[in-house]
């Protein structure tokens, strides 16, 4: 048996590449009792009796496990049968899914000695003295629910945290090898959304900027590929953020990336100038429309102007080098089917990289949950709860909003279709008709369930246009495939549906040969040779001109070393005949 931990932290993510913040927090937190206290990581897709087996080798006198909407259920399974092997383990639960109803989890759960409801560092403190060295008792520690006896005792929650006063839990990076990071440089938000637990508590601090700085300085000297800030408003501080920002830039080690959610109407034009000077790919922002409709926004005590954010997403756009993500949420209140279709297509003609279709999630503790009943809102039982329809929505019209969701994840945000999308978008009188259709046809077709190659997406994709297309327009609309195709990587093996270029072989050796010539477009390949070359690029012989869709006969050259740092395509550049066969 190992070493016997007399505490352990328990935390069970999503993926192997998340990490759970909250856990770490609260372990250097308590770092009077670092040696009496044991972490451990899961995920929800290993086999339950794996978790079993290292709960039970750890053998602790207490058990804390972090629960979330991800893995309740798992965690419920779980502590059953921890119990039954370590009956005289004390098992306690915190996070955002048992904090609300504390009284309901220990009702419901025998096992469970207690729930630490809110923010945890203080409280774990406390009752870790409690444990390992009798201090206090527990009718004495804010912020817990807990069984004494036969008898379920609320204790008051307990008040803010100092943000600063928490260690930094990175020093060690080992254990955070092909993980995400998560950094918190603040707490609370200014906003009241009705649908999010962050309304609840409006107490907004932020962590000390210097030391946010040496922390920072720490992922940048060991070029940490990325750190996710979980700020909720990243940009409510406009000090604070332009701090934070103008910090990166000056130590920019031309590596790590870092991800901002912020309020893109409460950027201001000193922000919006300084991101514009950040190097491609050093930060991308998520941005939460949600939607568009006025009487939603209003009605979810949202403030957002919608034609700000779109002025301002445009100019960080026109930048060219930030990665933009921006989220829809279905099932609010006052948005039917027709109304988040232009809520959709609102956003989507502002191009963001990532465009989020997500479904209204009726949490615990929100207005949202108190409300429901009021809106009609019927949700899932059991988590991530979901809506399932209503006053304004259907269930019908969910299942439909469902298609539209997966077709804009596959093609859209995969960013493996960009000119396909943008041509076949002017068959249809908005880009939601366009998804709308294919999520339908995708349904009929029986090919929803399956998994598909990424080839077999654009054999579908030609599938679906053979009703709105003739021939001689489909062979346009698969050399656009092509183009596509080849953005992303130099295909050994051609598509059976892709243009023969058998008849231009001597074409394509001779500009490889010709080095003066070639040079000319790929300078900083001077010294390679043919060979080399064609594994570095690629030419394509187009009947079409990609970018007008005229017939006019020309090459493409894609240039693999030189990729958009937002879309990853390769660089490509349109030659004419007269470049290829008379150079």
């Amino acid at each position: 048996m190992a070493e016997r931990k007399h505490i352990l932290l328990a935390a069970i993510n999503a993926k192997y590449i998340h990490s759970n913040l909250a856990v770490y927090s609260l372990k250097a937190y308590a770092k009077k009792y670092q040696n009496q206290i044991g972490l451990a990581e899961y995920t929800i897709n290993q086999n339950p009796d794996d978790i079993l087996k290292g709960i039970y080798r750890d053998h602790p006198e207490v058990l804390c496990i972090s629960c979330y909407i991800w893995n309740i259920s798992y965690v419920r399974n779980l502590i059953r049968e921890v119990h039954k092997v370590l009956p005289d383990t004390a098992i306690w639960l915190g996070g955002p899914e048992v904090s609300y109803d504390a009284r309901k989890v220990l009702e419901e759960h025998p096992e469970v000695t207690g729930v630490m409801k809110g923010e945890g560092e203080v409280t774990f403190l406390e009752l870790a003295g409690f444990y390992l060295e009798g201090i206090s008792e527990l009718a004495k520690i804010e912020g817990i629910t807990y069984r004494d006896g036969d008898q379920i005792q609320e204790n008051p929650w307990r008040g803010i945290t100092d943000l600063s006063t928490i260690p930094f839990v990175y020093k060690d990076l080992k254990k955070f090898e092909n993980r995400i990071i998560y950094y918190e440089s603040s707490r609370g938000c200014p906003f009241s959304c009705s649908y999010c637990l962050s309304s609840i508590d409006k107490k907004l601090r932020f962590r000390d900027l210097e030391l946010v700085k040496e922390e920072l300085q720490f992922f940048l000297d060991h070029n940490v590929p990325q750190v996710k800030f979980v700020d909720r408003t990243f940009n409510c501080k406009h000090d604070h953020a332009m701090a934070i920002w103008k910090y990166l830039i000056a130590h920019d080690n031309g590596i790590t990336n870092f991800h901002f959610e912020v309020a893109a109407d409460l950027l201001n034009e000193e922000e919006i100038a300084l991101i514009r000077t950040m190097r491609p790919g050093m930060i991308q922002l998520e941005i939460g429309v949600q939607s568009t409709n006025p009487d939603t926004i209003r009605e979810i005590h949202r403030k957002m102007d919608f034609s700000q954010v779109s002025e301002v997403v445009t100019r960080v756009q026109e930048g060219h080098n930030v990665h933009q993500h921006l989220d829809l949420i279905a099932g609010l209140p006052y948005e039917d089917y027709d109304s988040f279709g232009k809520s959709f297509c609102d956003v989507y003609q502002l191009r963001p990289q990532q465009l989020q279709l997500g479904f209204l999630k009726v949490l615990k503790g929100s207005f949202m949950y108190q409300a429901a009943p009021e809106y009609g809102c019927v949700c899932q039982s059991r988590e991530p709860y979901e809506v399932l329809y209503t006053r304004w929505l259907p269930y019908d019209d969910v299942l439909r909003l469902k298609l539209v969701e997966e077709m804009v994840e596959v093609y859209y945000n995969s960013n493996q279709f960009g000119k396909t999308l943008r041509a076949i978008e002017k068959l249809f009188d908005n880009p939601f008709a366009l998804y709308e259709a294919l999520g339908a046809f995708y349904d009929k077709k029986g090919y929803m369930d399956i998994p598909h190659t990424r080839i077999r997406r654009y054999e579908i994709l030609q599938e679906f246009l053979q009703e709105y297309v003739d021939e001689e327009q489909m062979e346009y609309y698969r050399q656009l495939m092509i183009c596509d195709l080849y953005a992303r990587e130099n295909m050994k093996t051609r598509p059976a549906w892709a243009k023969d270029l058998k008849a231009y072989k001597r074409d394509i050796r001779e500009f490889y040969l010709k080095e003066e010539e070639t040079h000319e477009y790929l300078p900083e390949y001077e010294g390679y040779d043919e060979k080399q070359l064609a594994r570095m690029t690629h030419l394509e012989r187009m009947d079409y001109d990609p970018d007008t869709g005229v017939r006019e006969p020309c090459w493409i050259l894609f240039d693999y070393r030189s990729r958009d740092v937002l879309t990853y395509d390769a660089k490509m550049v349109k030659l004419s005949l007269i470049d290829i066969m008379q150079k």
